[in-house]
């Protein structure tokens, strides 16, 4: 029986197509692993708090020296975490916001990339702490197209997820794309052919 974390972090709620797209990644793997078991995380319903400094001192503290307020954010950093580790399967929606994720998803990993949790330092430098049969799908959505051409430049939306993933470990990755969502002619159909076009492996 396979985990399944479906990570959903845009805010625009039922028209986000990202969501869309990143529901039909779900259905997908569900054809091919129905027995598999899906835990949804809306960052959007359940807002990971932007990083602030009783965040960043209670992460880089013992936890024996915690006051009761670090006691319950290290908790739910924690509790993040458990979620990586225990899915086999990870799909995460990332609608590109101004070149980059949304906030909400920036936020999600400054709670789960810990020191000792998702990656460790050691003589030859950062090594990964989750397991390395995960697999993990991109479901990315954009107005403009980046994929390829002139403006492949300016993704720093999936990236940077495959760069914070590696670092956890995670080299198994699949970028499903809807693209040109706001360009007249290709707007009307690129999630549909996002769809038909994806393949689970």
């Amino acid at each position: 029986m396979k985990n399944i974390l479906h990570i959903i972090s845009s805010p625009r709620g039922e028209v986000s197509v990202s969501r869309k797209l990143g529901n039909a990644v779900v259905e997908k793997i569900l054809e091919k692993y129905p027995d598999a078991v899906v835990k949804e995380r809306d960052l959007t319903k359940s807002q990971v708090p932007v990083l602030e400094e009783v965040h960043i001192n209670t992460f880089f503290s013992p936890p024996q020296d915690h006051s009761p307020e670090q006691q319950a954010i290290n908790s739910y950093s924690e509790e993040l975490i458990a979620e990586l580790k225990e899915a086999q399967i990870i799909v995460i929606d990332s609608p590109m916001y101004n070149f980059s994720v949304p906030t909400t998803l920036k936020a999600y990993f400054d709670f789960t990339s810990r020191a000792g949790y998702t990656f460790k330092y050691e003589e030859s430098g950062p090594k990964g702490l989750l397991d390395k049969s995960k697999k993990l799908y991109i479901a990315f959505t954009s107005g403009n197209i980046y994929s390829e051409g002139p403006y492949q430049i300016y993704d720093s939306n999936v990236p940077y997820i495959k760069h914070i993933f590696g670092f956890y470990g995670v080299t198994d990755v699949s970028v499903f794309r809807a693209e040109g969502l706001s360009i007249p002619g290709i707007m009307e159909t690129s999630l549909e052919k996002a769809v038909e076009t994806m393949k689970i492996d």
